[in-house]
């Protein structure tokens, strides 16, 4: 599961670097990198929550995430629509993200030796503080949607590989 989690990381931080370069793109095709992120996110948390048997935050979370994934993608209109309402819907996507990056990272500093929690927490509340900022400023995210997905995909993809190498193997 540890090489899984940091395999995801890395494809994480890689497409993040890809929605930087292409910012317009990333803000037209939206809808569809929000599917396939609800999507990889909610089956990799539903995994490791089962494989881990602890079905707590980031289990719902995975199961909304995948739930949320499934009907945007089959409902008609419903696409159009999602890229219309995808500035709120990323502004709170960030918050809550962050809010759960917050609490895994003080999970992770009862079971993990050193201080790589610090780091998952630091990213929680960039989480945080880039959710708020991105509600209160709709337009601005709208400009810099691509960069902030990005960043975010990034961010992301760094807190799965901090904690997956912070964490001890079952082994």
């Amino acid at each position: 599961m540890k090489i899984f989690t940091i395999i995801l990381g890395v494809l994480m931080a890689i497409c993040g670097i890809s929605c930087i370069c292409t910012p317009v793109m990333t803000f037209l095709e939206a809808g569809y990198f929000l599917v396939i992120l609800l999507l990889v996110y909610g089956i990799a948390a539903i995994v490791k929550a089962v494989m881990q048997k602890e079905f707590g935050i980031p289990f719902l979370f995975g199961i909304l995430s995948v739930i949320l994934g499934i009907v945007i993608m089959v409902v008609p209109g419903l696409k159009l629509m999602t890229d219309g309402m995808l500035i709120y819907i990323m502004a709170v996507w960030f918050l809550m993200q962050g809010v759960v990056g917050i609490v895994l990272a003080f999970r992770q500093k009862k079971v993990a030796e050193g201080k790589g929690w610090i780091g998952t927490l630091v990213l929680g509340i960039l989480g945080v503080l880039l959710g708020i900022y991105s509600l209160a400023h709709p337009m601005l995210l709208a400009f810099t949607f691509g960069v902030l997905v990005g960043m975010y995909f990034i961010e992301s993809g760094i807190n799965m590989i901090v904690l997956a190498a912070s964490v001890p193997s079952a082994e």
